[in-house]
């Protein structure tokens, strides 16, 4: 595989770049020059780096689908140019453009690296420059045939590289921000990188790249929990514009056993919602045949989520829609795995 020996670094915003207002105390984004500038550890790269920023910066609590396919596009009319893609963004909604970028390049045979920071970079404590550096390492990182040693969509942070379809915030505070609670880590950053083989993808390099820019985000997250209404669990399912819905049910996927609660979810899947079961508990998966409450939702044409996110599942949904119009078509693609984004259980 040929390489380049560059690297994209695409700058989003996030915590990582932003500065203190003297003025009001609060962290605004700063220009990227700024960044760069607070990391003479650039110099020592061997790898050379070309940078991309957004302009205006934005928080990620403001990330969408359109700035999805943003990044799409900067990383697909690059493609050729380098080896590998790290971009900076914020943590609040990482993990969702992790997820959704997965899907969005098909075939992927680059690392694109997500990372950013608790603490901005200029700060003494940070832990900004650790990822950052380690971040542009792994996206350069490659075998002696010139392949690239994680060729997917990931996310590191304090140590860790994750599958970015399976990675979710667990912590506002604390430098250790991310984890891949049902899948192992990708690679463990020590005094060398330790990377777990097994658990990568392999793509085809004799197939292109192909981006996909469409996503379809007529989908809801709805929570499961005591005491839950059926006039407003009726106006929520009736939305005409509604196609797909994230269920966060109990445990490994039940529900409360009441008639009309099945009934409203059966005559939304009747008319085309595809409704996606995801335990609310981070670490295990769903068995909608394990107990009797679960049973019921498995009648209804609800789909299991297996052992996905909350955000990976959202994010297939967008994808699968903006792809096929046909209800049934994207139920028997969400049972599939499609970038490594859920296990299927082998059936005895």
């Amino acid at each position: 595989m040929k390489r380049t020996n560059r690297v994209l670094l695409i700058y989003t915003g996030g915590t990582i770049g932003m500065g203190c207002n003297k003025k009001t105390g609060a962290l605004e984004p700063l220009d990227f020059s700024h960044l760069v500038d607070n990391v003479p550890e650039f110099k020592h790269i061997e790898t050379e780096i070309d940078t991309y920023q957004f302009s205006p910066a934005i928080d990620s609590s403001n990330m969408s689908p359109k700035m999805w396919a943003q990044l799409v596009d900067i990383v697909a009319e690059r493609y050729e140019l380098y080896d590998g893609f790290v971009i900076l963004h914020g943590t609040d909604t990482m993990a969702y453009t992790a997820a959704a970028l997965s899907f969005m390049f098909e075939n992927l045979t680059k690392p694109v690296v997500l990372t950013g920071s608790q603490l901005p970079i200029g700060q003494l404590r940070t832990d900004g420059k650790e990822n950052l550096m380690a971040s542009i390492e792994l996206a350069s990182a490659h075998h002696q045939d010139g392949t690239p040693c994680v060729p997917e969509v990931s996310i590191y942070f304090n140590g860790h590289l994750l599958r970015g379809n399976r990675a979710t915030k667990q912590n506002a505070e604390e430098f250790n921000a991310f984890d891949s609670f049902n899948y192992p880590h990708l690679c463990e950053a020590g005094v060398n990188f330790t990377f777990n083989e097994h658990s990568i993808l392999k793509p085809d390099y004799t197939k292109p790249m192909i981006p996909h820019r469409e996503m379809d985000n007529n989908v809801i997250v709805f929570s499961l929990f005591p005491g839950l209404e059926e006039n407003i669990v009726k106006h929520l399912l009736d939305a005409p514009e509604l196609r797909g819905i994230v269920m966060r049910s109990y445990g490994s996927g039940n529900a409360p056993q009441v008639p009309w609660l099945v009934e409203l979810l059966k005559e939304a899947a009747s008319r085309g919602v595809v409704v996606v079961n995801v335990s609310q508990c981070i670490t295990g998966q769903v068995e909608m045949g394990r107990y009797d409450t679960g049973y019921q939702l498995k009648d209804a044409d609800i789909v299991s989520g297996y052992d996905t996110t909350v955000e990976a599942a959202i994010a297939k949904l967008m994808f699968l829609q903006a792809k096929f119009k046909d209800a049934d078509t994207v139920r028997e693609y969400m049972k599939k795995s499609i970038a490594g984004e859920i296990t299927i259980p082998e059936q005895g």
